[in-house]
């Protein structure tokens, strides 16, 4: 297996821009996995393909508007881009800068100073703030959008999902920015269950894997939360004969991550911590049933996740004509239904 195989050519003018409206008119690609047969529907068809008691899970993440301007003592501009949170006032970041070496300080403009604590990777330092930034967010942070996304969003709350709750991500969980709350309603008098994980999305997911062999990328780490309710729905909806069905590659890392915590097989037990779990093809699937998801980056550890779970072969093959057909791709793009 090399990362080569994981590649495709996509069209520049095939990757969304901006997003649709309303949210649920995004068009929907169901997968058949075990026949290979595609049905080209809208997304709020979804429910067609959906039976009662199946049970979807949701990332409840919300991106923090992270992308925020300082400025050096000497009066120099700086770009801050705050990745995790390691305590009330420190955090890892990306800083666009000259000479920000351990010490410096700059102060965010209306906001706090902040001082460089640590050197990281490449452009990455731990920065510690003179009082906590939060509640600076509303005047100074701006929502990062992903780097192949050139136009300006109009509505930042585009970027975020309607059930987006804990705060914590430099990206969006993709997949849910499809859902209205009057698609969930009609989900859920229809009988389909939903339940809620989190997991806070870092910027590392938009990363290429570099290495010819997969297996030696170094995955990232991400903060992930599988409550007890939560479990307690996933176990009852599998002993019923219900399918669970993950909302994104994020709910299916939570709920992977948790499977392989598991001391019982036929259970899932709650979790919380970090995961660094890399899904490629030959993973045997503990939790997830279905997926909805969108349209993958290239050699990304993301698209060697749905090929894990739908077979490479199958992937690209379903990409391609995904690509005849003018479907939309990468984060404000459409959607696939694994089942």
């Amino acid at each position: 297996m090399k990362t080569s195989d994981f590649d495709y050519h996509l069209p520049e003018s095939s990757i969304a821009q901006t997003p649709v409206e309303p949210r649920d008119s995004s068009r929907l690609l169901v997968l058949h996995r075990d026949s290979g047969q595609m049905d080209h529907r809208i997304f709020r068809d979804l429910s067609l393909f959906l039976r009662p008691n199946d049970l979807l899970i949701l990332n409840r993440t919300r991106v923090i508007p992270a992308r925020i301007f300082a400025k050096k003592e000497t009066g120099g501009k700086v770009e801050l881009l705050l990745l995790r949170r390691r305590d009330e006032l420190t955090w890892e970041a990306l800083v666009g800068g000259k000479g920000l070496h351990m010490g410096k300080k700059v102060t965010v403009e209306n906001g706090p100073q902040a001082e460089i604590m640590e050197i990281l990777d490449g452009s990455e330092r731990l920065i510690k703030f003179s009082e906590p930034i939060e509640p600076y967010f509303p005047k100074v942070g701006n929502i990062p959008l992903p780097p192949y996304i050139h136009e300006k969003l109009s509505d930042p709350e585009r970027y975020q999902t309607v059930f987006a709750k804990e705060m914590g991500s430099a990206a969006a969980p993709t997949a849910g920015l499809h859902f209205t709350p009057q698609l969930l309603d009609e989900l859920k008098k229809e009988g389909v269950k939903i339940a809620y994980v989190t997991l806070h999305v870092g910027l590392d997911t938009f990363a290429p894997v570099t290495e010819d062999d997969p297996k030696e990328h170094k995955i990232h780490t991400e903060w992930c939360e599988l409550p007890q309710e939560t479990a307690d729905l996933i176990n009852a909806t599998k002993n019923s004969g219900g399918r669970v069905i993950a909302v994104g590659t994020t709910s299916v890392r939570t709920l992977e991550s948790a499977g392989r915590e598991s001391i019982f097989e036929a259970r899932i037990a709650a979790f919380v911590g970090p995961t660094d779990i890399f899904i490629l093809p030959g993973y045997q699937f503990k939790v997830v049933d279905a997926m909805i998801t969108n349209f993958h980056l290239p050699k990304s550890t993301l698209i060697m996740l749905v090929s894990a779970f739908a077979g490479r072969e199958k992937i690209l093959e379903t990409y391609n004509i995904a690509i005849h057909e003018g479907y939309r791709f990468y984060s404000f793009g459409d959607a696939m239904l694994i089942l």
